[in-house]
């Protein structure tokens, strides 16, 4: 089994909703997001997902844009992200995800990308950005190397809900706001009704995500979803860290508050 299904079935056995926690791989640097993974599971994290720094990333907002532009600065590519996964494995179970866009994985070569995922050790992708028209081939692939193809809807989708989660596996991407990524104070989406709307048509587990930057807004949407994923708040943790230390602290007691919320 899957580990990103393994553990939506433990959590749900124990009553318990996933938080799953998103952070640019290589920001600060890699040996530093090798360190931060494992300060968040012991924290309480129990999926991660590990973004793949990219030039243009059209769904994040500037706080996700600066944390990409600062790993790629300090040479964060995919075989050297990759090379950390493997690393990561060396010490950890816990379930890892990819978010990661479509030209990389273009350019890179979609099979080899997959493939070398799998053998580093990523249970699942995110590609914001998927072309519909790629959607069959690239699903097919990511089940040849049992890696969950996650997908995004958004609260615009409606109708297109129904292909978006045809044939995905692992959790579904829901997207609170329409926009890109970043902290806000509230969310005006009508959340109850959108999980409702996406329920119609998968039984996968639902991570409601886009914008949740405090414990006090995880716990006020935890009971409409099976996940809450974080990004930007931890994100500006790292970028106001002093040292490598006050890094790890500061994530650590954030995600902490977070899980327990």
């Amino acid at each position: 089994m899957n580990r990103i299904d393994f553990k939506f079935t433990k959590l749900k056995e124990k009553e318990e909703k996933a938080l799953i926690p998103f952070i640019t791989a290589g920001d600060p640097n890699l040996d530093t997001t090798i360190d931060i993974v494992l300060a968040m599971e012991e924290a309480g994290a129990d999926i991660i997902e590990l973004g793949i720094p990219y030039s243009d990333p059209l769904a994040d907002g500037v706080t996700i844009q600066a944390s990409s532009n600062r790993a790629l600065k300090n040479g964060a590519k995919i075989v050297k992200i990759m090379d950390t996964v493997k690393r990561i494995r060396e010490k950890t179970q816990i379930p890892l995800v990819y978010l990661v866009y479509y030209n990389s994985i273009f350019k890179y070569g979609m099979e080899k990308f997959i493939k070398e995922s799998s053998d580093s050790g990523i249970d699942g992708i995110i590609i914001p950005d998927l072309p519909i028209e790629e959607r069959k081939d690239i699903i097919g692939i990511g089940e040849k190397y049992d890696i969950n193809i996650i997908p995004l809807v958004a609260p615009t989708s409606k109708d297109r809900i129904k292909n978006i989660v045809k044939d995905a596996r692992g959790f579904v991407y829901c997207v609170s706001v329409n926009g890109v990524t970043g902290t806000r104070n509230d969310i005006s989406t009508n959340v109850e009704e959108y999980m409702s709307v996406i329920s119609e048509y998968t039984n996968l587990p639902k991570a409601l995500g886009f914008g949740i930057s405090s414990p006090e807004m995880a716990a006020g949407f935890k009971s409409y979803c099976e996940g809450i994923i974080v990004g930007s708040g931890i994100i500006k943790k790292i970028e106001n860290g002093k040292s490598k230390e006050d890094i790890i602290s500061n994530v650590r007691k954030f995600i902490r508050e977070l899980k327990m919320a």
